[in-house]
């Protein structure tokens, strides 16, 4: 075999190698961009990396107790506040530090992007992930403490929750890439984002079940993507005493538009950076 043929060959190789590599590159590259957020947000010292859970944890069962005080118990069969709020508020967790914590997530980190490998969208991914592995932690945790506790049972259809987790980590993960992306572009996207969602945490499914709503309003209401999540949660953790609608067809297609969207737009910022 001549020279010509064996470098045909090893190109071959490095052709077919080469998508798998760039999937190695972009995991660490993201990976260590993620640790890198950790110890710049919580430090090394003390506990550290455990306040990503920790924090979230905190607001999570902060507010499961003042449900617990403030809230009507048997207001409904079945239903206890507790699980009620620990269902209920898991959600606000995910969709809200995703998005939120997102929004000017490029501009601290230009400096990273004069590194080959580093690309716009690895920055967001990487304070997506933060947010969504700190509010499932803290959500695993209450959770086994509640019914450690005896203060709510097992979930009656794990499957269930887990299929509609999973959904809601998608969309907090299109969301954020959207925003991250949309408030590098545009400075007054962030003023306007934090105001509208404390308006969306309303209609967001964390407070209510569209079987409690009017006949008028639930039609509205399985539009809104949270809502489906949360009401699969329910589903899951409550079984057949409680009636749901859940839209899981309609949020994967929701969740397909935004994530493509996204990645447009990180595209685009990606282009603008690198002409600027």
């Amino acid at each position: 075999m001549n020279n010509g043929e064996k470098s045909e060959e090893n190109g071959a190789e490095v052709r077919k190698s080469s998508p798998l590599r760039s999937a190695v590159i972009n995991f660490r590259v993201v990976g260590a961009i993620l640790m890198r957020e950790v110890i710049t947000r919580y430090g090394r010292n003390n506990f550290g990396v455990l306040w990503v859970v920790g924090t979230p944890l905190i607001f999570t069962v902060g507010v499961t107790i003042l449900w617990n005080v403030y809230g009507r118990h048997g207001g409904h069969t079945g239903i206890t506040i507790t699980a009620f709020a620990w269902t209920g508020y898991s959600t606000v967790m995910i969709w809200r530090n995703a998005t939120a914590h997102c929004g000017k997530a490029v501009e601290p980190n230009a400096g990273l992007l004069f590194h080959r490998n580093v690309k716009v969208v690895d920055l967001i991914y990487a304070r997506s992930m933060m947010e969504i592995a700190g509010a499932t932690g803290s959500t695993i945790v209450v959770g086994l403490v509640l019914m450690g506790s005896e203060l709510i049972v097992p979930p009656k259809d794990v499957l269930m929750m887990l299929f509609g987790w999973m959904l809601l980590m998608w969309y907090g993960f299109a969301m954020g890439i959207v925003v991250g992306a949309m408030t590098e572009r545009f400075d007054w996207f962030e003023r306007l984002y934090h105001p509208a969602m404390y308006f969306y945490l309303g209609i967001s499914g964390c407070f209510f079940m569209v079987v409690w709503l009017p006949t008028y309003l639930q039609r509205w209401a399985v539009w809104v993507p949270t809502v489906t999540v949360t009401e699969m949660l329910r589903h899951g953790y409550f079984g057949n005493i409680v009636v749901t609608y859940e839209r899981p067809g309609y949020l994967c297609v929701y969740n397909l538009v935004t994530t493509f969207i996204g990645l447009l737009l990180c595209k685009e910022t990606q282009y603008r950076i690198g002409h600027e």
